[in-house]
């Protein structure tokens, strides 16, 4: 018994090894090419090892371009939109999560309503173009501000918190901002931390909404930045005008790009990956 439970450990592990090195692979091929020379990126000799190793690449696209600039929008959006998200979701999720709540069924269809039917691309312009919003980056905070899915999770969270908690706080006098704050809050830290990725993940990968409310170079995300280089990589390319490219490719220029723009979402994720196994088991299951 012992031993086919060993044999069966090493099956499943080396299965799980090779689907973890197919998963990896295009990374891997990705970071090895921006650090490769330009004659063994154009050649395809480039696997998962740098050939002719150089980080000229990256020293053009962190300061002889726009990177810079759209790493700090990007930052600014996904900071006071993940901010603002969060709060907006809370106090919707809340009283939404509250039985005594009048409307509280009215308003959760509104949100499953507004969940499975999006207006359209048509309607997002017309409506951030009556708003004033056009070429603003408060244009990219509003579009994203409340997730019903992420509404959701919050609102199955707090409903499974005992009703005795908040019994006695009103025994005691506390109000509806107070129990809020006092006590919900700190009870749901992993289900809130699971909601902030959710959201910063969001705000840091879009590029839809920038493509269509930017149009200011100065106000453009990362990654727009990086949808432009991927798309049009000969538009960076002439901002390296005064500058030698003999060792610099065309595919080690989108490589570095995407190199750049997914690294910090990589540094982040290990921090909060405790809190975000954890708040989606708990919140999105009610007992």
């Amino acid at each position: 018994m012992k031993k086919t439970r060993n044999v069966f450990e090493i099956v499943n592990y080396s299965i799980l090894a090779l689907l973890g090195f197919v998963t990896l692979f295009p990374f891997l091929n990705v970071v090895a090419k921006s650090m490769s020379g330009a004659a063994a990126v154009s050649s395809g000799k480039v696997f998962i090892f740098p050939i002719n190793f150089q980080l000229e690449t990256y020293q053009h696209i962190l300061f002889k371009s726009t990177f810079l600039q759209s790493f700090k929008v990007s930052v600014i959006v996904t900071v006071c939109g993940t901010l603002l998200a969060m709060t907006c979701t809370i106090l919707t999720a809340y009283p939404l999560s509250r039985p005594h709540f009048r409307g509280r069924k009215f308003f959760t269809v509104l949100y499953i309503f507004s969940m499975v039917f999006y207006g359209g691309m048509v309607p997002s312009y017309l409506l951030m173009k009556s708003l004033g919003l056009i070429d603003t980056l408060s244009s990219l905070i509003v579009a994203l501000l409340v997730s019903p899915f992420n509404m959701f999770v919050l609102k199955s969270y707090f409903e499974q918190l005992p009703d005795s908690i908040e019994e006695s706080a009103r025994i005691d006098g506390a109000g509806d901002f107070t129990i809020l704050s006092k006590i919900i809050l700190p009870m749901s830290k992993p289900v809130l931390a699971t909601v902030t990725m959710f959201y910063s993940v969001a705000y840091w990968n879009d590029y839809f909404h920038p493509m269509l409310f930017i149009d200011s170079p100065s106000k453009k995300t990362l990654q727009l930045f990086l949808y432009e280089t991927v798309k049009s990589p000969e538009t960076i390319i002439e901002q390296f005008s005064s500058s030698n490219l003999v060792n610099i490719s065309i595919d080690g220029i989108t490589s570095t790009a995407v190199v750049c723009a997914t690294l910090p979402i990589i540094l982040i994720y290990p921090l909060v990956q405790r809190f975000l196994m954890s708040g989606m088991t708990i919140g999105a299951v009610k007992e």
